[in-house]
Parts: C-alpha cells; structure tokens; sequence
C-alpha cells in the first residue's frame, strides 16, 4: 500500500498544478481573451482553466469532498460531505492580465465550518506559502514542480497595537479607498512586492486591509496569518472569512484597534439624525 497523500498535500499539488496552467497564460497575455464580470472585475481564459484543472485534482483524491470556486461555483453537497475546498485560481487578475507577478493561487480545506489547510502561491515569483490549523505558517519555493526550502513563519513580535505605527498596505491599490482613508490619515499605506497578508505572515508588515473580496480571497491567507502567530477578521469583526473587506494584522489588539478607527470615521460620515 502506498504512502496516503495528507490534505497539505494535496492542496500543494493542486495548487502546483494550478500553476503549471497559468503560467503559459501568463507569458502569452496578448493572446489571452478578457471578460467583464457583472461586478466589473475582469475574467479570463486562464482564470477558467486554472479553476478547472485544480478541481480535477481534488475529485480524482477526494471525490467525496465538496468545493467552492470563484468561476465555476459550488459543487457537492456541504451538508453531507462537511468538507470543502475553496478556490481562488487567480487572485488578482488584473495583475495578471497587467503583467504584474503579484497575482496568486488560492486554496483552503474548509472542515465543519472550519478552515484547516492553506496553500497560497506566487507562481510568477515562484513562492509558496501554506498553513495547517494548529501547525504553524511556512513559506518555501516551487522549483522542478516541488516544494523545497520550508521555512517556519512568524509575525513581528514587536508589532504595537496603535494602527499609527504600523507598517501598513492596502489590497487592492487602487479601489476602496475611502474605507482606509482613517488609517492612511495616521501611517502611510506601503508598497507590497508580495500579497500583504503574507508579508504580515512572514513579519514584513504589521497591518493589511483588503477593501473587498468574497470568503475564497480570504479563506486562505486568513489561516496563513493566524497560524504564524496574527489576526484576522472581517471589518465588522467577524473572525471567519466572509463577503467584504478584512484586516489582518499581527496582533489581536492591533486587528482591534483599527476596526475601532475604521468605526470611528463611519460613524462620524453617517448623517445627523436630528
């Protein structure tokens, strides 16, 4: 009998598989066909085929498991199976389509409700991060289609809790603006060669807010950030990955902090009701 393949594994091989798919889009985006979502957000070729073949990869090894995809949906019924994948294939597609390595794989195994594994790739920048509940963060390169050079994960110990000397990004650079306007008003948002929730993960930054998404932009990096040691939650403080805009952050006072500043000017925007 041979060796059974963990769900990390798994979700490595999927997500390397994943990336073996885009790359080729990648370096021929001239040709590569672009759609509007009704959202606005832009679609491509490859984002389909990057979904399609990851989920290949997961019904082959567990057929039995639900999945949740950004292009194709959910498949599988969550209530018998308790187990769902959730797939981001190409997060930040107006990078790619731009040109920009910034743009990632994203792949979580939700079980009962909860997110357990996590594989995030660049694979324009040939990285790959992941994380397992109650195992810790790690962060390695892809080379010859394996993961090599794992390396343990943590946030900044000496991150403090005042939003206004954190080392802050915000994702994505160019929309959602007003939401981080409060924070932007105490510390500068900075520059990010890598998704800022990682750079948090690996103690680069201190705090990120990610003006939007839906749970598979989150499910992910949510996990890799508390498991080196942050925090994560939704802007309304809901600590599980959900529909809006997140902030993670190394620390749970900081995380909370900026949740009241964000408050604090919402509340000060809202009309007299008198």
């Amino acid at each position: 009998m041979g060796v059974v393949e963990t769900d990390l594994q798994l979700a490595q091989r999927a997500a390397m598989t994943g990336a073996a798919v885009a790359l080729p889009h990648f370096a021929a985006l001239a040709d590569l066909p672009r759609e509007l979502k009704a959202d606005g957000s832009v679609v491509t070729a490859a984002d389909r085929a990057v979904e399609s073949a990851i989920r290949d990869v997961l019904a082959a090894a567990r057929p039995d498991d639900a999945v949740l995809g950004e292009e194709q949906g959910e498949t599988g019924d969550l209530a018998t199976a308790s187990r769902r994948w959730i797939i981001d294939p190409i997060d930040g597609t107006a990078l790619f389509v731009d040109g920009d390595d910034r743009w990632l794989i994203l792949l979580a195994l939700e079980a009962h409700g909860e997110i357990v594994t996590a594989v995030a790739a660049h694979p324009a920048q040939g990285s790959i991060w992941w994380a397992e509940r109650g195992g810790g963060a790690f962060e390695g390169r892809v080379v010859g289609g394996r993961v090599v050079a794992d390396t343990p994960i943590h946030v900044s110990p000496d991150a403090s809790p005042d939003p206004a000397r954190s080392r802050f990004a915000v994702i994505p650079e160019t929309w959602g603006q007003d939401l981080v306007a409060p924070i932007k008003a105490v510390t500068p948002a900075r520059p990010w060669p890598v998704h800022p929730a990682l750079m948090i993960a690996r103690g680069d930054l201190d705090l990120a807010v990610q003006t939007g998404g839906n749970i598979w932009d989150f499910a992910a990096t949510s996990l890799i950030v508390t498991e080196a040691g942050g925090s994560y939650s939704g802007v309304d403080g809901n600590p599980a990955p959900a529909p809006g805009a997140s902030i993670y952050a190394a620390s749970t006072g900081l995380r909370e902090s900026t949740v009241d500043l964000i408050r604090a000017d919402e509340a000060d925007k809202a009309p007299d009701p008198a």
